[in-house]
């Protein structure tokens, strides 16, 4: 059908790369960077090439990687057959694409004449842009010369009425992919900063309308290709979604690897790579790529609006804040503002300003101040330290505002501390984006709340500065079920530090701490505590020690999660969490702690057994036994129902179970047949147990080795029996039959997901005093799991 390319092992493109073959037809060279690509363009030219015949009129035109000779290992090839309105050309075109599927070769293909491909092109923007990378393969190269001098001559016409078109298409992939520089498994490709837009700036500088393709972008974009193109090769197939399993493997391809000095305490980490440094240059290069898109869009939107200009010829100047104007669109300071002795506040209020009226920072004005604006003093001027209140409270504005400080490394001057954690990764599934994208998001949320509390200043701050601690020893920035803490105690110090030198207080200081130290403290409580315990609330009533620390810490809880991410936060989680702090503020104000809430009357009256269903709890009521709690939590995974939390006690006679439930895959149970199986069960029918049990046992997880804590002092009549484990269905039900059988009697229960894991804590009645019955009872549990 058609002949391979062959190449000797001298001439494979790559440091020591095999060929990579596509089902033994085409011999194209693997390998990572610039002339690998070439190379693999070259191959799949000489290969098309031999495919279409010598025909007057016929062109075969190469669009997307292969017309920019950007081919990525296992990328797809976008051609165009252009054709003069030749006879047969459907013929042709069948002879043509069919070789390339069958080689294995995905392909986007188009059949046009000259003026169907400029119609199209007129009337889609994608396909303008598409155009601008066309080159010739094989046919008749005038006619495709043709094609390639008349698309780039109407783009350059019409570029700036079609430009509006190309950003409203650009920001919807935007907020589907989310922002590559800040994400822990972004798109290389399609995420804002990736491959894809360094094609719009092509455009835009292709347009004359800017220098959009400065020798920074053309660097970023290389390594961005690289990274893609390792990407492929360590997959082995096409995939541009850079996921965490992926990334050690990755940065080994491209020569990331720990320093010598960290690679002892790595393992086969340091051997597969430096996952982390590969993570933060692709940041980088992806903050670079947006900055000049960014810089490519306000350079168009000036040159579509025209300058705004006075009587006098010049464009209009806008005072906007102190020291600060708006100049065709952009905030430059004002001329009195640069003196022979720069206010060291300067770049915090013009960032404040952009931050609230949502313009942008000329890069002039940003070279300036970060050439000439003084540091600021320790601690701040009050002018400094107000801004910086601003512009973490100005909502939708800080994010770009700080970005743009952050490009010019003001936020360096500011907090010294912003070099350590820029583009740090967050080695968790829940977490979205890197730690320092986090942190500002963090404040941005906050400010969603600050009407709730009576310090919107110090609750800024405190989430701007909550994960501080996180990359540090011992601060970990993983969050894990066995870490949480540890980043909060290491980071308190240090935030109180930040707090001080910006010129708060030194009470306000160690607010500040105090909300860093104990930022989980309620998230944590509320699903893992018995909030009907006295002991349970007076101890974090204790820890707050005021209901001012008490909302402010509520807030910080809401903004925490909303900018870690959609798994950290659920309507049950919130409800919790606003329990605990209702109990908790009633014993701040009276000093009496709250009773524990009553038994639903329904359960304690008529005949047995009684299943109460709604949307988010089953409670059962049935004659008093031990293991009901172990029968329905079986019962409950038998349906693919998740148990949050758990309440067991006994009641005139009456074994009580209430437990709050959530579908493990989304979709809720029927509801009779759930009530069925559930009276069934409660009353001993052996089919159902042995439904559940096989269920059950089916599902055990693998992982890390499971581990039990206990808590001698947490509740007031019970010990707290903590489990750490991997994740499954039937968890619950295995270790409540275990603590059955071993002869332990739960009072309550409480389940916390954190994404594979759990952490699973459960109130056993009596003072368990006996070390040794401790080790039988967590030797059962653990064989359980």
């Amino acid at each position: 059908m058609t002949s391979l390319i062959k190449r000797n092992a001298s001439d494979d493109i790559g440091d020591g790369d095999a060929n990579l073959l596509v089902n033994g037809v085409v011999g194209v060279p693997g390998g990572i960077g610039e002339p690998a690509r070439v190379g693999r363009a070259g191959a799949f030219d000489s290969w098309l090439s031999g495919l279409l015949p010598e025909r007057a009129g016929i062109a075969l035109i190469a669009v997307g990687g292969l017309g920019r000779r950007q081919c990525a290992p296992y990328g797809d090839l976008d051609l165009v057959l252009l054709h003069a309105g030749v006879a047969g050309v459907d013929e042709l075109a069948a002879s043509l694409w069919y070789p390339i599927w069958d080689a294995g070769v995905r392909l986007d293909h188009s059949v046009r004449t000259l003026a169907e491909a400029l119609s199209v092109a007129q009337d889609d923007v994608k396909v303008a842009l598409a155009l601008l990378d066309a080159r010739f393969v094989a046919g008749d190269r005038t006619l495709a010369d043709t094609l390639t001098r008349t698309a780039t001559d109407h783009w350059r016409r019409t570029a700036v009425r079609q430009l509006p078109a190309l950003r409203e298409i650009t920001e919807v992939r935007w907020r589907t992919h989310g922002e590559l520089a800040f994400l822990l498994e972004g798109d290389l490709k399609e995420a804002a900063g990736g491959l894809r837009d360094v094609g719009i700036l092509r455009a835009i500088a292709t347009a004359g309308i800017t220098d959009a393709l400065r020798p920074a972008v053309r660097a970023a974009h290389r390594r961005l290709l690289d990274t893609r193109d390792a990407l492929h090769q360590q997959v082995g197939r096409r995939v541009d979604r850079l996921v965490a399993q992926e990334r050690a493997g990755v940065a080994a391809l491209l020569g990331l690897r720990q320093p010598a000095s960290d690679a002892a305490d790595a393992g086969p980490r340091a051997e597969a790579g430096d996952g982390d440094a590969l993570l933060r240059r692709v940041a980088g290069d992806a903050r670079t790529v947006s900055h000049a898109l960014d810089d490519a869009w306000r350079a168009a939107d000036r040159l579509r609006s025209g300058r705004r200009r006075g009587a006098d010829g010049r464009p209009l100047r806008r005072p906007v804040a102190r020291d600060v104007v708006e100049h065709d669109g952009e905030l430059v300071l004002a001329r009195t503002a640069i003196g022979a002795r720069p206010d060291p506040s300067l770049s915090l209020r013009i960032a404040a300003a952009a931050a609230t009226t949502r313009l942008p920072i000329a890069r002039a004005t940003c070279e300036w101040l970060a050439a000439y604006c003084p540091p600021l003093p320790a601690p701040w001027p009050p002018a400094a330290r107000a801004a910086l209140i601003t512009l973490l409270g100005a909502g939708p504005g800080l994010v770009p505002a700080w970005e743009t400080c952050d490009r010019y490394g003001l936020i360096d001057g500011w907090l010294p501390e912003w070099t350590r954690l820029r583009s740090l990764p967050q080695h968790n599934p829940v977490h979205r984006f890197t730690l320092d994208r986090h942190l500002v998001q963090t404040a941005h949320e906050a400010s969603r709340h600050t009407r709730e509390v009576d310090r919107p200043d110090l609750l800024l701050v405190g989430a701007f500065l909550h994960d501080i601690g996180k990359g540090l020893p011992g601060g970990g920035v993983d969050g894990d079920a066995g870490a949480p803490a540890d980043h909060s105690i290491v980071g308190a110090p240090i935030a109180e530090a930040v707090a001080t030198r910006i010129g708060l207080p030194a009470d306000e200081a160690a607010l500040i701490g105090t909300l860093v130290r104990l930022h989980l403290l309620l998230p944590d409580v509320a699903t893992r505590r018995d909030l009907a315990d006295p002991k349970t609330i007076a101890g974090v009533a204790e820890r707050v020690g005021d209901t001012t620390t008490l909302d402010l810490l509520h807030a910080l809880v809401r903004a925490d999660a909303a900018a870690t991410g959609p798994a950290a936060w659920s309507d049950w989680k919130g409800r919790l969490v606003a329990e605990l702090v209702s109990r908790v503020r009633t014993a701040l104000d009276t000093g009496a702690l709250p009773a524990p809430p009553a038994p639903d009357p329904a359960l304690v009256a008529g005949p047995l057994p009684v299943v109460h269903l709604t949307e988010d709890v089953v409670a059962v009521a049935a004659a008093d036994r031990r293991g009901l709690l172990a029968t329905v939590a079986g019962c409950l995974a038998l349906h693919r129902l998740e148990v949050i939390a758990a309440d067991a006690s006994t009641v005139d006679g009456r074994a009580l179970v209430e437990c709050r439930v959530q579908p493990r895959y989304g979709l809720a149970p029927d509801p009779i047949a759930l009530s069925t199986d559930l009276r069934r069960a409660v009353n001993g029918d052996v089919s159902v147990t042995q439904r559940l049990r096989g269920r059950a046992l089916a599902a055990r997880a693998e992982g890390a080795a499971p581990r039990v804590v206990w808590h001698r002092e947490a509740a007031t009549d019970a010990v707290l029996l903590e489990l750490r484990a991997a994740d499954a269905a039937g968890l619950l039900y295995r270790v409540t039959c275990a603590l059955d059988e071993a002869g332990a009697q739960v009072r309550a229960a409480r389940i916390s997901t954190l994404g594979g894991d759990v952490v699973d804590a459960f109130y056993l009645v009596g003072g368990w005093p006996d070390d040794a019955e401790r080790a039988r009872l967590e030797a059962a549990v653990l064989a359980a799991v």
